[in-house]
């Protein structure tokens, strides 16, 4: 970033953050001040995302989100770094399958479940005893509208979005007052992670959203970036769908 902002004082660590949603998602949060430390698992474009944020503000842990050694090294670093962790947003996932759940490898589910569930349970964790249990703050993750409803040829990857919603209940009510917890549940966004969902065939199933298009992952960051602010104080234990309008649909026919 060529012009820095001024510091808001705040922290956040943002998992799963190379590339996509995390990325535009730690974009937002130094695009306004804050200072922010974002993982993911290739050590190569973790690099890159933080010469690209600016590592003046910015500083990556590169490692698999479900490991608890790796956690731990994350806000050890970040406070080590910063000082203090304000802002937790999980968006670490991972979706290796498609096909029907009948024929889904039990321990294939069993890893969607280690990295998209286990693992913001880990993070928010570590972050509430290193900080936010004394000081407040927010948790954010990132679900998917396939944790709404049924989702074929991806059901692990639903269920385990479905748990993740639980989760933020979960946390929302043991964690109040002092820090707030919230999720987001996009519908399909155009990252890598999702192109299989629309890849060759975009146009087609841009149509059948009501605002005529599928979303990019700063229509993420900047939801995120709400629920991370003061703007959204009075806000816990919420689902945000951000779905282009294409849950309207269910009720057409």
């Amino acid at each position: 970033m060529s012009t820095l902002p001024e510091l808001s004082g705040q922290v956040a660590v943002v998992t799963g953050a190379s590339r996509g949603i995390g990325y535009a998602v730690a974009e937002a949060l130094v695009a306004r001040g804050d200072r922010v430390c974002i993982t993911a698992r290739g050590e190569d474009a973790l690099k890159e995302a933080v010469e690209q944020l600016g590592p003046e503000r910015v500083i990556g842990v590169a490692g698999k989100a479900h490991d608890e050694a790796h956690q731990a090294a994350v806000v050890a670093a970040t406070m080590e770094a910063f000082g203090r962790v304000d802002h937790l947003v999980n968006n670490a996932g991972t979706n290796p399958v498609f096909g029907p759940i009948a024929d889904l490898d039990l321990n294939v589910a069993r890893k969607v479940f280690e990295t998209n569930v286990i693992s913001a349970l880990g993070f928010a964790q570590q972050t509430w005893k290193a900080w936010q249990s004394g000081h407040g703050g927010t948790i954010v993750n990132i679900s998917s509208l396939a944790g709404i409803s049924a989702s074929p040829g991806i059901g692990a990857y639903g269920i385990s979005k479905a748990a993740m919603i639980n989760l933020t209940a979960q946390l929302a009510h043991e964690f109040a007052p002092g820090v707030r917890v919230n999720t987001i549940a996009p519908a399909v966004v155009k990252t890598k992670f999702a192109q299989a969902l629309y890849e060759g065939h975009e146009a087609e199933v841009a149509a059948s959203y009501p605002l005529g298009r599928l979303g990019v992952p700063t229509d993420i960051g900047g939801v995120a970036a709400f629920l991370t602010s003061e703007q959204s104080a009075w806000i816990t234990g919420q689902t945000l769908v951000v779905d282009g309008g294409i849950l309207l649909n269910a009720g057409v026919g």
